[in-house]
């Protein structure tokens, strides 16, 4: 029964917030109407139809029927105030629940019957009910949270000024930390196309790099005895400002970029000439991920101004920002809401231009883009690449991992590092127009196929260079490339030979600084203050909370009705029934925060991992800026169910004693939203938090001291 009526909660809610908001609303009736916390004899005349279609009432009744009618249970009874003949029938009736034997098996039918109802409401609402009509019934909603809770802009931080030149972040009393830069290069720079910051272009070498990890248990099982496993072995190279890299691998990069988290790495690695640290590194680069993972509620133009507030100094302006939409063509979608991937918002192609712009608002010389192109058709795929082209030729070290790419996309780059799955080198250089320099070179091996009229280079490439083909040949692409004692094999040594020296004098020349040149530094580990981090991570996540009516007008929608209900039930003025709806209302409402905000917290902190990984901020302000917006909305939630329970019950009214029933109140609330933050923050995923959730709740449920008692001790 309980999985047919999720099935259908599920088919009604269509989004993981309501839905969850559903379910939990769902069991506090089931439970509260289901004759446990509120006895059926206690339950007000108008309000017993919710008894008879509580299902958690047949389950209870069938268990305790099955229980108390027993023959243990058979002793006479001598109370003359219950006329029952038997203790156990005392019980039941004590209790407002059934005491007939054939009521058990009617409780199991009904049941069924309760399976079959609601897996027939899920075929409905999968029919007939889609997005629209849900997007239409919550509408009104909204308007309501709009305007009750308008006050709650003024009480947060103003947000920057949109559209106008003037700075769009607060200034600070704190030195430009912008890349050294001489004033030629700050003048010939900003006569580039595209050039909206003056940078200083910086190139990166590297020479002999090894990267493993350690042995995976399923190859250890296999009889491998190696402690490690080998992901990238002697690769060399070097990647320059103005030329657009291809590459086939994207372990280099995540090494190169600093992205790999676990590991071993040894070679050496350089920074126009410099030792690459990357705490400074970070500071200079950016890294635009495949996923294209983004904060769903803000707008285009906020994302741009969220990530220049806290990687550029305080004299930048929203002219920068314009600037560079203009650059990737996202003009027109300014004031467009980024939403989730797939669901609403931005296109595909859309979300990998934002991509882009976010981190090239932050003015990083060296840009790393994880196959900018995946997934996109050709159209897509083409302004993409426009907009990679249009990166490059501000004058920006770019590099791209490419996997099939079209040959429009393919000769769009200025050089290859192509590499086999085995982590070597088979192909280091340039493309030439049309790819000819890398067919000369391939068709230069003997026994490797001429490529056809029309087929795509990048394509034939990865053919010729297949272990199949290796294996085929009897030759090692990589050794090819790597030793100049395999030369004479080739058709044409002269060419292998001059390839071999460029790259080996490119990489020693680049390994080495200039001698005008500066090492990168950085007087603070991030671009701007621990407040500032603090006052961009509110504003942002003001605006996220703000643009969520489905998140924050449920949880009122529901705080009100649950207020309501509860106040109805209290005004029995019984003990115990009162006792059990403050102990519901508090644990279903709580545990509604908790359902709920994990589903939130869960998609900002995939955003919160990109962010710090690119040095934006540390932990701390994050989590303040997050914890205090729940705590702002937790605080208008509990006085909404604050009034109604006090006033509706009936309590003695002082201000001492609202605010001390308001206090309890909050610090419950805020306790189990908290306490669902941090589940999303300890587990890998959110389906691994709601499982954790779920069993906490359930061990707080049974051991708070309302279904069993705290054992009264006499001293």
């Amino acid at each position: 029964m309980a999985l047919s009526l999720f099935r259908f909660i599920s088919a009604l809610g269509r989004t993981q917030v309501v839905a969850s908001a559903l379910g939990t609303f769902s069991l506090l009736l089931v439970f509260v109407l289901g004759g446990f916390i509120v006895a059926k004899d206690d339950i007000q005349p108008w309000m017993i139809w919710g008894y008879y279609i509580s299902p958690m009432m047949y389950a209870q009744n069938a268990i305790a029927i099955n229980e108390f009618l027993d023959d243990r249970w058979s002793r006479p009874n001598l109370d003359t105030r219950i006329n029952e003949p038997t203790v156990g029938k005392v019980l039941l009736r004590a209790r407002g629940m059934f005491t007939s034997e054939y009521m058990f098996w009617v409780c199991v039918v009904a049941l069924f019957g309760f399976s079959l109802l609601f897996t027939l409401f899920f075929v409905l609402a999968l029919t007939y009910i889609n997005r629209k009509i849900m997007k239409s019934l919550i509408c009104v909603f909204c308007i309501i949270y709009c305007t009750s809770s308008s006050i709650l802009v003024t009480v947060l931080i103003q947000t920057p000024a949109l559209g106008d030149s003037k700075t769009v972040v607060p200034t600070e009393d704190e030195p430009n930390q912008m890349h050294p830069q001489t004033e030629k290069e700050m003048t010939s720079n900003s006569k580039k196309k595209g050039m909206v910051l003056p940078f200083k272009p910086l190139s990166l070498a590297f020479d002999h790099v090894n990267y493993y990890v350690d042995m995976p248990a399923e190859m250890r099982a296999q009889g491998i005895e190696d402690d490690r496993l080998q992901l990238l072995e002697d690769v060399s190279g070097a990647f320059r400002p103005g030329v657009l890299t291809a590459l086939v691998g994207t372990t280099l990069m995540d090494v190169l970029a600093g992205r790999k988290t676990g590991g071993y790495i040894d070679g050496n690695i350089s920074i126009s000439g410099f030792l690459k640290w990357q705490e400074t590194f970070a500071r200079v680069s950016g890294y635009c991920e495949q996923n294209d993972i983004h904060s769903p509620h803000v707008t285009v133009y906020e994302s741009l101004v969220y990530s220049a507030w806290l990687r550029l100094s305080p004299d930048v302006t929203s002219q920068t920002c314009l600037e560079v939409m203009d650059l990737v063509e996202l003009s027109p979608l300014r004031n467009a809401l980024v939403g989730l991937p797939g669901v609403d918002g931005l296109s595909t192609e859309q979300r990998k231009r934002l991509t882009i712009a976010v981190e090239l608002v932050a003015n990083p010389s060296i840009i790393f883009m994880d196959e900018p192109t995946s997934g996109l058709d050709a159209r897509a795929a083409a302004i993409i690449m426009r907009t990679v082209r249009n990166t490059v030729d501000t004058g920006r070290t770019v590099v791209c991992t490419i996997h099939q790419p079209s040959i429009d996309i393919f000769e769009a780059f200025d050089e290859l590092l192509l590499m086999k799955r085995s982590g070597k080198v088979t192909y280091t250089g340039p493309l030439g127009h049309h790819s000819h320099l890398l067919l000369e070179y391939f068709e230069s091996i003997p026994g490797v196929n001429k490529i056809k009229d029309g087929q795509n280079p990048a394509t034939w490439m990865l053919d010729v260079t297949s272990s199949t083909i290796e294996a085929q040949l009897g030759v090692d692409f990589a050794e090819i490339y790597a030793n100049s004692d395999l030369y004479k094999f080739y058709q044409d040594p002269r060419l292998c030979v001059l390839y071999d020296r460029r790259n080996q004098e490119l990489i020693t020349e680049l390994s080495k600084p200039s001698l005008s040149s500066q090492d990168l530094y950085f007087s603070t580990k991030y671009s701007r203050s621990f407040w500032t981090q603090c006052l961009a991570c509110l504003w942002k996540q003001h605006w996220s909370y703000w643009r969520h009516p489905w998140y924050n007008v449920v949880r009122l929608f529901m705080t009100a009705v649950i207020g309501i209900l509860f106040g109805v039930m209290g005004q029995q003025q019984d003990v115990m029934n009162l006792m059990g709806a403050m102990y519901a209302a508090v644990m279903f409402l709580g545990g509604t925060n908790t359902s709920a905000v994990q589903t939130v917290v869960s998609v900002e902190r995939t955003v919160f991992y990109r962010e710090k990984a690119a040095g934006m901020y540390s932990a701390i302000p994050y989590a303040f800026a997050q914890v205090t917006i729940e705590v702002v909305y937790v605080g208008i939630q509990t006085l909404i169910y604050s009034l109604l329970i006090y006033s509706m019950i009936g309590f003695h009214w002082s201000a001492a004693n609202f605010f001390w029933f308001y206090f309890y109140i909050f610090m419950c609330f805020a306790y189990f939203t908290l306490y669902g933050m941090m589940l999303v923050a300890l587990t890998p995923t959110y389906e691994i938090a709601a499982v954790t959730m779920t069993f906490f709740l359930n061990f707080w449920n049974l051991f708070s001291g309302f279904m069993i008692p705290r054992t009264v001790q006499h001293l």
